[in-house]
């Protein structure tokens, strides 16, 4: 865990690169859709933005509860999920992705070592802590950031086919 203040800082800094991404996008490529299955990148913008509130509830419920039990939260499946996130206006997007990770960290900010060990229970993984729920937002946001980037970028014969 010597890595928390690199995690809180790449968190910090993830809205800025987000917004430096998405604006570098001609808007013709915001809604293209390069396949079956495949999220437009406003898409992928869209779930970032919508995805947060869930996030900064998930780190509260660490900080409030002894023992946190989650259910794992599976975008286009179930019944009255859509198969692809609401588009978003982007710029409303940027800016919720933005206000919801500044609340994000201002709960992180100064946990003592005991705060950020504290587990959970989620089905989908065989360890759950504060510690994993914060790289993995990281994680989250760079792969859907990576995505934007290649849904942009990168030639048919070449993208990645989920």
């Amino acid at each position: 865990m010597r890595d928390i203040p690199d995690l809180l800082d790449s968190l910090r800094r993830t809205p800025n690169i987000l917004s430096q991404l998405v604006d570098t996008i001609p808007q013709q490529k915001l809604d293209l859709r390069r396949g079956e299955g495949f999220w437009t990148i406003a898409e992928h913008v869209s779930h970032l933005a919508e995805v947060q509130p869930m996030l900064l509830q998930r780190i509260e419920r660490f900080l409030k509860e002894e023992h946190p039990e989650f259910i794992p939260y599976l975008p286009g499946q179930g019944e009255e999920e859509p198969e692809t996130p609401a588009r978003l206006e982007m710029a409303s997007a940027l800016e919720q992705f933005t206000t919801c990770r500044l609340r994000q960290l201002e709960l992180l900010k100064g946990l003592d070592q005991g705060t950020w060990r504290r587990t959970g229970t989620h089905p989908e993984y065989e360890a759950y802590s504060l510690y994993i729920l914060v790289r993995h937002i990281l994680m989250h946001d760079h792969w859907h950031m990576y995505r934007i980037e290649e849904l942009w970028l990168t030639r048919d014969a070449y993208l990645t086919r989920l």
